[in-house]
C-alpha cells in the first residue's frame, strides 16, 4: 500500500538551497520544466535563499512552488510528506541533520530517496524504522548518488549480462575505478568526517562499520572471507596498479544488501570489493603507494582532535564546489569484472558524463526520485530498499536515455 496519488505534488526537493541541491533543481527544471507532466516543488528552511534561487534559475521557474520546513521541526516536515509522494533530500550530513525527515515520510507512507553515504547511519535508520515501513508502505532508498548508484547498477547489470550469456550470476565481481576526474563535494567530505569522529570515539561502532553486510538483514552472512583492498597491489586482469578507493566503504555494504533484498540472487556466497586503478609499471606503482599514504593520512589525520581542525581547514566546506564548466568537464569510467563458480568471466563498464560528486549526482538522484514518482507499482513493498533491489531496469532506462550513463559489456569468455 502506498499514498494516495491526489496530493499537490509528485516530487518535492528538500534542501535545494543546498550546492547538489541547486544541481539537482536546476536539472529537473531543465528536464522537466514546470507545471507540465511532473508536479514538484523545492522546500527548505529559508525562504528568501529559496525565492533567490528561483531567481536564479530565470523565467522558466516563476511558478515553481516554495514548501519552508526545517530539517528539525517534526511539523513542518509531516506538513512537507502530507504535500507529495516523493522527496528528494540532499540536507547532511544525514546522521546529524536526516533522522527526522526519514521518520515523517516513513509515518506518513512518504517514498524517500537521499545521497548519504554514512553506512552508520544506514543501519540506525534500519534498526528503528524499518518494520513501521513495511506498514505504511514508504519506500526508503538511501544512497542515490556517486554512492553508490554505478556501483550497485553496474553489479545488477553485469549480473543480468552474465545470467543471459552463461546461465548464472557471477560469484565474485571486481569494481576498478580505470579513470575519474572531478572533486570531492563538500557534503561527501563532512559526512565522511562525522563517520570518522564517530567510530573514533565508539569501538562497537568501529567494528560494525568494519563489516561488510553491516546493513543487510541478520540472517544474511557469508563464511567466504570477503576482499578489501588495504594497501597497493597489482591487478593482472586489468594490467594495473590498484590503491584503496574511498567510496568502497559503502559501496560494498549497499551491493550485499541489494544481493540480500533479492534473496542472494547473486549467492550466498557472492564477494565483492573495489579499488582504484593508478596505473601501469613503476609510474603506476608509485601512485598507488601514494594514494594508500594520504586516504591513510587523511583519516588518522580526520580521528584525532588536534588535527582535525587542520584538516578541515583545507578541504571542501559544505556548499562549496566547482563551476558549473568545472563539472561539464568531468567524468568517470568504472570496470566490472565477474567470474562465475565455473570460471566463467565477464567485463563490463559504466561510464558517467560530468564530475562524479556534483552533475552526475544531481542527475541520478533526480531520476531515482523521477523512478520512485511514477516507474515502481503501486503494491510494491514499503522498507528500506537500495537502487538496484527497488528502481532495478527502470531506473537503469532512466540513466541511460537521461543522465548521461551508459553500461556495456566488454568482454565475456
Amino acid at each position: 500500500m502506498t499514498k494516495s496519488t491526489e496530493t499537490a505534488h509528485d516530487l518535492v526537493v528538500f534542501g535545494a538551497t543546498s550546492f547538489v541541491g541547486q544541481i539537482l533543481t536546476r536539472y529537473l527544471l531543465e528536464t522537466y520544466g514546470v507545471g507540465q507532466s511532473v508536479k514538484w516543488a523545492i522546500a527548505g528552511r529559508s525562504e528568501s535563499k529559496l525565492n533567490t534561487l528561483k531567481g536564479e534559475l530565470g523565467d522558466n521557474a516563476k511558478d515553481l512552488p516554495v514548501i519552508l520546513a526545517d530539517a528539525s521541526d517534526e511539523a513542518a516536515l509531516k506538513a512537507m510528506c502530507d504535500q507529495t509522494r516523493v522527496i528528494i533530500s540532499t540536507v547532511g550530513p544525514y546522521a546529524l541533520y536526516g533522522e527526522p525527515l526519514v521518520k515523517a515520510c516513513v509515518r506518513s507512507g512518504t517514498d524517500y530517496c537521499d545521497l548519504t553515504g554514512e553506512v552508520q547511519w544506514i543501519r540506525k535508520m534500519v534498526e528503528r524504522y524499518e518494520e513501521e515501513a513495511k506498514a505504511s508502505g514508504a519506500r526508503i532508498v538511501h544512497c542515490c548518488g556517486f554512492d553508490s548508484i554505478p556501483s550497485d547498477m553496474g553489479v545488477w547489470f553485469l549480473q543480468n549480462q552474465a545470467e543471459q550469456t552463461f546461465g548464472a550470476p557471477c560469484r565474485d565481481v571486481r569494481m576498478r575505478v580505470k579513470t575519474a576526474k572531478g572533486e570531492f563535494s563538500g557534503g561527501t567530505v563532512a559526512s565522511l568526517m562525522n563517520a570518522v569522529k564517530e567510530a573514533a570515539a565508539d569501538p562497537k561502532l568501529r567494528k560494525q562499520m568494519a563489516n561488510p553486510f553491516s546493513i543487510c538483514p541478520p540472517e544474511h552472512r557469508s563464511k567466504t572471507r570477503q576482499p578489501s583492498l588495504k594497501g597497493a597491489e597489482f591487478d593482472k586482469t586489468f594490467n594495473a596498479w590498484l590503491a584503496p578507493f574511498v567510496m568502497a566503504a559503502i559501496n560494498t555494504r549497499v551491493v550485499h544488501r541489494s544481493n540480500a533484498l533479492q534473496n542472494a540472487r547473486y549467492g550466498k556466497e557472492f564477494t565483492y570489493d573495489e579499488a582504484m586503478m593508478t596505473g601501469r609499471g613503476t609510474k603506476g606503482r608509485l601512485a598507488a603507494y601514494g594514494v594508500t599514504g594520504g586516504l591513510g593520512a587523511f583519516l588518522m589525520a580526520s580521528a584525532i582532535k588536534p588535527t582535525r581542525w587542520l584538516v578541515e581547514k583545507f578541504v571542501p566546506k559544505p556548499g562549496e564546489g566547482p563551476s558549473p564548466e568545472a563539472q561539464k568537464a568531468g567524468f568517470y569510467d568504472l570496470r566490472f569484472v565477474g567470474r562465475t563458480e565455473d570460471g566463467k568471466t565477464i567485463i563490463t563498464k559504466v561510464t558517467g558524463d560530468q564530475d562524479p560528486g556534483y552533475g552526475s549526482t544531481g542527475k541520478m538522484l533526480g531520476e531515482a526520485g523521477m523512478c520512485l514518482a511514477f516507474d515502481i507499482p503501486a503494491d510494491q513493498p514499503g522498507g528500506f530498499w537500495t537502487p538496484s533491489s527497488l528502481l532495478d531496469g527502470k531506473l537503469m532506462d532512466r540513466l541511460t536515455s537521461k543522465a548521461g550513463l551508459s553500461f556495456e559489456v566488454l568482454e565475456t569468455r
